[in-house]
C-alpha cells in the first residue's frame, strides 16, 4: 500500500529511490509476511499431504494484504467475523482434525456454500491454516460483504482497517509500524522529487540543526482515520538570527479580510473554491546555508557522518513561510495577477465586468470568479505548477463552516462548538438564555475560592477562536478574559454561563444574502467606566457591507475617559480606522466608498468631530484619536445620530436581558438556520 504522491507512473529515479529507503527501513519490515509463502500441512485424513494454498488464489490479487505479516493489532485478535456478523473464536480449536473424503449433509447444513471463502471446488483447508489466517479471512469476508451491500465504501473500508489508529510518541514505536514507515518513505520521496537537500560533510563551524518526525492521524468528516502523515520538521529554535536567518515576514490574511471576500461572493452570486498545497514550504527557496540532521531512522550507512545542506524551506525554518510566499506571489504575478494593495495576500485578475479573486493563506487558497471559465483555468495553472488537492467548493476553512447556497452564503461553527462541549464535558448541562447576566458584574471577588488556572485559560481560549463567526458572545469572553491571572469560582461560573447559551444555540451564524445592497456603513459605541477594575470604558464598534457584517470589535479602552462623549469620541475613532482599511480593501474589488456612515448615538461626540476647533473640553484628548476628524474633513467618513435603541453595537459593550438580546442578534444578522 502506497500513499498517493500526485505522479501518474513510477520514473527509474523513483523507483530506485524507493529501494534505497527499503533498505534504510528497520529490517523486520523488509522480510516476507508469512502468508506469502506456499505451505503444506498434512491433515489426518488418510490421504496423505493436502496444500493448503488455494489453486487459484494469488496474493497479488490483494496487495493490501500482503503489508503487514498479521493484521494490526486490536482489530481481528484471534477471531473472525463471518456474514452474519457472529464472532468464531479460534484459540481453543484442535491443530488436527479427521476430515471426511465425502462431503455429509450435516456438513453442508452447518457451511452453507455461501458462506465459503474461495473456490468450494479447491483443496481443504486445515484448521492450523485457519488458525494462522483468521484475520486476513475475517478481514476478507468483511470486505466483500461491504462489496455486496456498498460496493463504493470497499476500497475505503480496506485502507482504513490497515491504518494506526494512534500516533507514535517516539520514533522507535513509528518504525515497528509498517503504515508509519510508509508515510515517512513518502515524505522522504518528496524530498527527493523536489531536490529539498543535498548530502555533504558538514563544514567546519558550521552548525547542524536536527530534524524531527511529527505524526499525525488525518481524519475524516466521521472522525474515522483516512491516512497516516509523517512530516519531517526541522528544529527551527536552534536557529540564530543574522546567522541563520535574516527576514522572517510573511503577510497573512485577516479573518475579516476573508468574510469580505465572502460577503463579495454573496453579493456577485459566484461559487468560491478551495485548493491546497502539498508540502507548500519545499517549493520555497533560501538564500542562507542550513544544515541539517539526517532523518532519524533512515541515516545512511555509508555517511552516517554527513549532514545534509537544505537548499528548499524545510518545514520548521524560521524562513520558511516567506520563501514560500515569494515563490507563490512571483509565479502568480507572472501569470497576469496582481497583488492587493492593503491586503498582499489577495490576488486579483480583471477583464472589463469580469474579476477573478485569489485569497492565500499560507498553503491554503480559495478562489472565486464571476466567470467559471477562469477558475478552470486557474485551477489547472496551479496543478501545472505545484502538487495541489483540489478541494471543490468551499466548505470549511480556517474553522469556519461555509455553505454557499443560491439566495446567500452561511457562515457557522456549530461543529467546533460541538467538540468544545464535549471536551469540557458541558454537553449534559441545562441552557440559558443569553451568554452574560445582566446585574451581576464581575470583579476581583478576593474571597472566593480559586480555580484551576489551565483549566480557565483553556476555556478563555477556545471560546475567543469562537469569536470569529459568533458577535453574539463577544462581549461575554472579553469581560471574562480580564480575570486569567487569578480565576475564582464566580470568575469560572461566568465561562460556563457562555458554554449554557451555546447548548442552547449552536448552531447561529452570521448569514450573508444574495438580496441585499453592498453599501458600506458602520455603529460605533462606548459605555462608560465599564471595568471595575481600571474605571476604564470599553469601545464597541461594528461594519456592514449591506446586511452583510464584516468585522466587529469590542476592546477595553487604553486611557481614562472622564466623560461619556470622551469615551464615545474615542470608540468613533478606533471605528473609522477599522471603516478606512475596509474602504482601501475594497478598492481592490473595484468598490470606492465614500462619505461612509457612521452611526452615532451620542450627540455631543458628532458635534466634536464636525468642529475642527480644539477647546477646553477636548484639548485633553490625547492626538491619535483627533484622527477622526482628518477623515471627517476629507469626507471619507460622516457621522449621523442614531437612537441608542437601534445602535446594534450595542451588542458589544453590555449584556442584555433576553428579549433584547435577541432583538441586536437579528439585527446584525445573525439567523438559526
Amino acid at each position: 500500500m502506497r500513499y498517493s504522491t500526485g505522479i501518474s507512473e513510477d520514473t527509474p529515479e523513483i523507483l530506485a529511490f524507493r529501494r534505497e529507503l527499503d533498505e534504510l527501513a528497520p529490517k523486520h519490515l523488509r522480510e516476507v509476511p508469512k502468508h506469502k509463502a506456499t505451505s503444506t500441512n498434512s491433515v489426518n485424513s488418510g490421504s496423505g499431504p493436502v496444500n493448503t494454498q488455494h489453486a487459484d488464489q494469488d496474493d497479488s490479487d490483494m496487495p493490501e494484504l500482503t503489508i503487514f505479516n498479521k493484521p494490526p493489532k486490536g482489530i481481528f485478535d484471534e477471531a473472525s467475523y463471518d456474514d452474519e456478523g457472529m464472532v468464531h473464536d479460534f484459540n481453543n480449536l484442535p491443530t488436527e482434525v479427521a476430515v471426511s473424503p465425502i462431503p455429509t449433509l450435516r456438513i453442508h447444513n452447518i457451511h452453507p456454500q455461501s458462506q465459503i471463502l474461495g473456490d468450494p471446488k479447491s483443496s481443504v483447508q486445515t484448521r492450523s491454516r485457519v488458525q494462522q489466517n483468521s484475520g486476513a479471512h475475517a478481514l476478507v469476508s468483511y470486505v466483500q460483504k461491504q462489496q455486496r451491500n456498498n460496493h463504493k465504501d470497499q476500497q475505503h473500508c480496506l485502507f482504513a482497517c490497515f491504518l494506526s489508529q494512534e500516533e507514535p510518541k517516539k520514533i522507535s514505536e513509528a518504525l515497528k509500524d509498517d503504515s508509519w514507515v510508509e508515510a515517512m518513505q513518502e515524505e522522504l520521496l518528496q524530498f527527493r522529487l523536489q531536490q529539498v537537500w543535498i548530502l555533504v560533510d558538514l563544514p567546519h563551524g558550521a552548525k547542524v540543526i536536527g530534524t524531527k518526525w511529527v505524526y499525525r492521524n488525518k481524519r475524516d468528516e466521521r472522525g474515522v482515520v483516512v491516512r497516516n502523515k509523517a512530516r519531517l520538521v526541522a528544529q527551527g529554535h536552534r536557529q540564530e538570527e543574522g546567522i541563520d536567518y535574516d527576514e522572517v515576514f510573511a503577510p497573512v490574511a485577516r479573518i475579516e479580510a476573508i468574510r469580505l471576500f465572502l460577503a463579495f461572493a454573496s453579493f456577485m452570486g459566484f461559487i468560491v473554491y478551495q485548493m491546497d498545497v502539498k508540502s507548500a514550504f519545499l517549493y520555497g527557496t533560501i538564500d542562507e546555508e542550513v544544515y541539517v540532521s539526517q532523518p532519524p531512522g533512515f541515516v545512511d550507512p555509508d555517511h552516517p557522518k554527513k549532514v545534509y545542506k537544505v537548499v528548499k524551506a524545510l518545514y520548521g525554518l524560521h524562513q520558511a513561510p516567506r520563501a514560500w510566499y515569494a515563490t507563490l506571489s512571483t509565479f502568480l504575478e507572472k501569470h497576469g495577477y496582481r497583488r492587493g494593495t492593503i491586503d498582499k495576500t489577495l490576488f486579483i485578475k480583471k477583464d472589463k465586468k469580469d474579476i477573478m479573486l485569489v485569497q492565500v493563506y499560507v498553503d491554503d487558497i480559495i478562489f472565486g470568479s464571476t466567470r467559471k471559465s477562469w477558475c478552470d483555468e486557474f485551477e489547472a495553472l496551479m496543478k501545472g505548477r505545484f502538487q495541489m488537492s483540489s478541494m471543490g467548493e468551499l466548505i470549511f476553512f480556517l474553522g469556519l463552516q461555509v455553505k454557499q447556497k443560491t439566495d446567500g452564503i452561511f457562515i457557522s461553527q456549530d461543529k467546533y462548538v460541538a467538540d468544545m462541549l464535549k471536551k469540557f464535558d458541558l454537553a449534559s448541562v441545562k441552557t440559558a438564555i443569553t451568554p452574560m447576566e445582566t446585574k451581576m458584574a464581575l470583579t476581583k471577588d478576593e474571597e472566593a475560592d480559586e480555580v484551576d488556572v489551565h483549566l480557565y485559560r483553556s476555556m478563555i481560549g477556545s471560546l475567543m477562536y469562537l469569536t470569529a463567526s459568533r458577535p453574539d458572545i463577544m462581549f461575554a469572553v472579553c469581560a471574562c478574559s480580564r480575570f486569567q491571572v487569578t480565576p475564582k469560582t464566580s470568575h469560572l461560573n461566568a465561562v460556563k454561563r457562555i458554554f449554557k447559551y451555546l447548548k442552547g444555540k449552536p448552531n447561529l451564524g452570521l448569514w450573508y444574502p444574495r438580496e441585499s445592497s453592498f453599501d458600506l456603513e458602520a455603529f460605533s459605541d462606548s459605555d462608560y467606566a465599564g471595568a471595575n477594575l481600571d474605571r476604564k470604558s470599553t469601545t464597541g464598534g461594528c461594519q456592514f457591507l449591506g446586511s452583510r457584517l464584516i468585522s466587529w470589535q469590542c476592546k477595553k479602552q487604553t486611557i481614562v475617559a472622564t466623560s461619556t462623549t470622551e469615551a464615545e469620541y474615542v470608540a468613533a475613532a478606533s471605528c473609522c480606522g477599522q471603516v478606512l482599511w475596509i474602504q482601501n480593501q475594497m478598492l481592490d474589488y473595484g468598490f470606492n466608498f465614500m462619505n461612509t456612515k457612521i452611526h452615532i448615538d451620542n450627540e455631543s461626540t458628532i458635534c466634536i468631530v464636525k468642529n475642527p476647533v480644539y477647546h477646553s473640553k477636548t484639548k485633553h484628548i490625547e492626538i491619535r484619536h483627533h484622527f477622526i476628524r482628518d477623515s471627517y474633513e476629507k469626507k471619507l467618513i460622516r457621522v449621523e445620530k442614531i437612537h441608542t435603541d437601534f445602535n446594534v453595537a450595542d451588542l458589544l459593550i453590555k449584556a442584555f436581558d433576553g428579549p433584547m438580546f435577541n432583538f441586536f442578534v437579528v439585527n446584525i444578522g445573525m439567523i438559526n438556520p
